[in-house]
């Protein structure tokens, strides 16, 4: 501390103390480097993850055929249309509230699948959960269960309720989340259960209804992640029963009248034992969490995803049985994860069909393009996955998650990555993953509505799934029914799996036209603009304050150094994502050299003597590169700073743990014109994590703090500079947005809530499949033959979700952004997101063609495509392949001015000279 002019007191920053930097001083922050937690680094490796027929052809059943008038058929790609509907007595687990199951990752790779059930047996009775080959048996009734992620820290404790609403009127039995051990203990014996991560009050909202490892385990010595070693399973088995006990003290599982019927512990670890070459530390740990999860007698069933490896025989024996404690396991029940898992049967007879994990979508990158997966292709995906005998199926994403956690995880809604809980590396702060769900909580069309549709189909199916007998018959190349019968009632799956042609399949007498897969609805979501009674948002004004770097350009402060460069993560024990490395050397005189750092993070800002001199970042998804900069070092003693910035960190692999960041092991040198130079990586390195900004929480607009900011002129372009406004919450109950276009790289906060990173001057990528997207085929997210990829060229993300319960309605709130690479926060505004264009496709007659601009309002102001055939483009941008004036008119009629309107397809929607019969609308809200 110093005094400054006037008396001030001035802190190690070089600003003036307020009254709350006096008092958080006095509290016992303690003297900590750059104000975060600094420790001695560790370098670790790199573990990185690693049709013949023609169009319109017929066929007929050449014996065993359907009874036309007691069979249900589905056509498998993009029909799901009941034929007709016999009487039948629902099985139980068909209620008014809803099922959840919920999946609990305790530790990432612990996940502990925590999955609620209705209370079948009565208002809080005890509920039996057991199992056959044909289902899950739920107080003795076999039950089909149709399950969808809803990851309680991605949204906030208000969106809860609606979401769950949406997920079961969208036709599910269960919600699955994780628990994320990062975010409940993100320091050592230090649990945060309040806020979006209070995981009681989620798992009770679901009731009423009717991910990843922390950093600081690096840190303690001997630790290898999923291995078989004290330190780790000491630190899982804590917790674990930690998650345990406050479920069983809120009587959340089955056995105690509550809503979780299922537990997973770990996850696909099957995977890791292969790169791991099934080695013996690995076949020990599992058989540790086999044991270590059936000690915590839940009374109800565990599971294991992807589990290839041998559980002991122990683990399920007779008194297990009885107690319904059963660890499904390779040796018990494995699960399958994938796009497609209709192929996979578990490894032995009596044990149940699980797709645990069914990939709506693929993870956004700050440099890629977004991945769209068809609805129709996900319907098809589950229709068979049903009809080759499944009783268990969640709709799951593949992205990575957490602040000081490397996780996997899929959903049926995406959320946000708020604060600094993306991994990857390079995953946006938008979690939306195109899922049934958006990141707002919005219904997507046509993925929800086409979903429930067949949801629908497969729950009116399910007595007869579940207890029928069934046949499958093969119709010629491609064609597959499988017919089930019980009880007197019979259904039919149809299975078309050409994906270039319809097919014509007759069962009984009756023709079935069965189509390769093809759009039956679609919705397009944009940024509200206004209307006539609406008013723009006015320009925000900002005053700003510059990042003090002053104290990172001498290696003068700062209590750890090293002879070393050191990882990045375990030395700043990931409290921020930047880490400062520092040294200086005496020069003799003037000179020019050309400043070289080989690096394992992210990306990188160079300065010497003060000076910024060069700034470079990963690309490609290769993270060890380079940057070359220009210097000149003066007589006498010159300084090198250089700061190291993370942008999350990696999410799954062997060993992931030991994936470095930052400039470890260099090398850093000077190179001289004439192939001289000198080499600093074994030069005398001062560590110092964060910035002075995050030190002083300048982010948090905590009352007692002082915003030491300047008004008028705001400079652009500017890096390491904070920028702070006052706004109005805008009005309505549609989702809010800022829109970030303008500024570089950095991160956000409203009211002192992170909304996470923002990079809206990172463009994504232009490749293939960026403008072709036939939806009919295999969705791939990896290498070649990659289809409907959207934004390419553009911003990876432009808008960044504002939850209202963020808000202050009626006071002034807060918007601070901390700006690292120079930007112009000028053209920064707030929106909300409304409902764009909705599009849907009938296949035949008879269907019903519904329209929906989402609520809120909204209503449809125009009819601008209807036509018959194949239409190109996007929902919003569709070019109609035969147009009928009389069908568009007759739509126009029915829906303008509604939010939603309904139009039954009749025959008297023709016209001449359209050879097909799919019809394609598309309205503007």
């Amino acid at each position: 501390m110093a005094i400054g002019r006037g008396g001030m007191e001035i802190d190690r920053w070089g600003w003036q103390l307020t009254r709350g930097d006096r008092e958080r001083r006095a509290g016992g922050r303690g003297d900590r480097l750059g104000g975060l937690p600094i420790g001695q680094g560790r370098t670790g490796g790199r573990a990185d993850r690693l049709a013949g027929e023609r169009p319109g052809a017929s066929v007929q059943a050449p014996g065993d055929r359907c009874d036309r008038e007691r069979c249900q058929a589905i056509g498998m790609e993009n029909r799901h249309r009941l034929v007709s509907r016999p009487p039948l007595s629902l099985a139980l687990c068909r209620r008014q509230r809803v099922i959840t199951y919920t999946m609990t990752a305790l530790l990432l790779f612990v996940v502990v699948v925590l999955h609620a059930v209705t209370a079948t047996s009565g208002a809080g009775g005890p509920i039996t959960v057991a199992y056959n080959d044909r289902a899950l048996v739920i107080n003795g009734e076999r039950c089909i269960l149709i399950s969808g992620s809803i990851h309680y820290p991605r949204s906030t404790p208000e969106m809860w309720p609606d979401l769950i609403k949406k997920a079961k009127e969208g036709g599910l039995d269960a919600i699955e989340t994780y628990a994320f051990w990062n975010g409940h203990e993100p320091r050592r014996r230090q649990y945060n259960f309040g806020g979006n991560y209070d995981i009681v009050r989620f798992f009770k909202e679901i009731q009423n209804a009717g991910i990843g490892l922390p950093a600081w385990l690096r840190d303690i010595s001997g630790m290898q992640f999923r291995l078989h070693n004290d330190p780790f399973e000491r630190e899982m088995e804590i917790f674990t029963t930690l998650i345990v006990n406050k479920m069983k003290d809120a009587n959340m599982f089955a056995g105690q009248g509550g809503p979780i019927i299922l537990a997973q512990i770990e996850n696909e670890y099957g995977n890791i034992m292969g790169k791991l070459n099934n080695n013996e530390s690995a076949s020990q740990y599992i058989h540790w969490c086999a044991d270590m999860a059936n000690k915590q007698n839940i009374g109800v069933p565990w599971i294991m995803c992807q589990q290839d490896a041998d559980v002991p025989p122990k683990v399920v024996d007779s008194n297990f049985l009885r107690h319904n404690f059963i660890l499904f396991s390779t040796k018990n029940i494995h699960t399958c994860n994938g796009f497609y898992c209709h192929d996979w049967f578990p490894n032995r007879t009596g044990i149940p069909k699980i797709w645990t994990e069914n990939w709506t979508g693929w993870f956004k990158a700050w440099d890629k393009p977004d991945f769209h997966r068809s609805a129709e292709d996900i319907a098809f995906a589950v229709a068979m996955f049903f009809q080759k005998r499944g009783s268990l199926q969640n709709y799951y994403m593949v992205t990575c998650c957490h602040l000081n956690l490397y996780c996997r995880d899929h959903q049926y809604h995406g959320g946000t990555n708020f604060g600094r809980t993306s991994g990857g590396p390079y995953i946006t702060t938008s979690y939306d993953y195109d899922a049934p769900l958006d990141e707002y909580g919005n219904i997507r069309q046509p993925k929800y509505g086409h979903l429930k549709d067949l949801h629908n189909v497969i729950k009116s199916m399910e007595k007869i799934l579940v207890h029928g007998e069934y046949n499958d018959t093969s119709y010629g190349k491609n064609i597959t029914v499988t017919k089930f019968t019980f009880g007197g009632s019979s259904a039919c799956f149809i299975n078309n799996q050409f994906d270039d042609r319809d097919m014509n399949v007759t069962l009984g007498g009756a023709t079935h036209l069965v189509p390769a897969w093809s759009i039956k609805a679609q919705t397009s979501v944009m940024v509200k603009k206004p209307n006539a009674v609406e008013k723009e948002p006015e320009a925000l004004k900002w005053s700003w304050m510059p990042e003090n770097l002053k104290p990172f350009m001498t290696d003068e402060r700062g209590s750890l150094k090293k002879n070393e460069l050191l990882e990045q993560i375990s030395t700043g024990t990931d409290q921020s994502d930047y880490l400062w490395y520092r040294t200086s050397l005496e020069h003799k005189g003037d000179a020019s050299y050309t400043l070289y750092v080989n690096t394992t993070g992210h990306e990188i800002y160079a300065f010497v003597n003060g000076k910024l001199v060069g700034q470079n970042h990963s690309a490609d998804g290769e993270f060890v590169f380079q940057l070359q900069s220009p210097v000149n070092l003066h007589p006498g003693k010159n300084y090198i700073s250089i700061l190291s910035g993370t942008v999350g960190l990696k999410n799954y692999g062997a060993l992931f743990e030991l994936m470095p960041a930052g400039i470890v092991g260099g090398p850093v040198k000077l190179m001289g014109a004439n192939g001289t130079g000198i080499d600093l990586t074994n030069s005398s390195w001062t560590y110092m994590s964060g910035l002075a900004g995050e030190y002083r929480e300048i982010h948090l607009d905590k009352p007692g703090y002082r915003w030491q900011g300047h008004n008028g002129s705001i400079p652009v372009n500017r890096p390491f500079t904070w920028y702070k406004t006052t706004f109005e919450a805008p009005a309505g109950s549609e989702a809010v947005v800022v829109d970030l276009l303008g500024l570089s790289k950095g991160a956000a906060w409203v009211n002192g809530h992170s909304l996470g990173r923002y990079w809206p001057s990172y463009t994504a990528s232009e490749m293939a499949g960026c403008h072709v997207c036939d939806y009919r085929g295999k969705f791939k997210a990896e290498g070649d033959g990659i289809r409907c990829l959207t934004g390419c060229g553009e911003p990876s993300q432009r808008y960044y979700h504002v939850p209202r319960a963020f808000l202050r309605p009626g006071r002034p709130n807060t918007l601070i952004l901390f700006e690292e690479a120079g930007g112009d926060p000028a053209r920064a505004a707030f929106r909300t997101v409304a409902v764009a264009h909705a599009c849907v496709a009938a296949a035949e007659v008879g269907d019903d063609v519904a329209l929906s601009c989402g609520g809120h309002g909204r209503a449809i102001s125009s009819v601008d495509v209807a036509s018959f055939g194949v239409s190109r483009g996007a929902c919003g941008a569709y070019e109609g392949g035969c147009e009928s004036r009389a069908v568009l008119d007759a739509f126009t009629a029915a829906c303008v001015g509604k939010e939603a309107c309904t139009v039954r397809y009749t025959a008297a929607f023709t016209s001449a000279g359209c050879q097909s019969a799919k019809l394609t609308v598309q309205a503007t809200c």
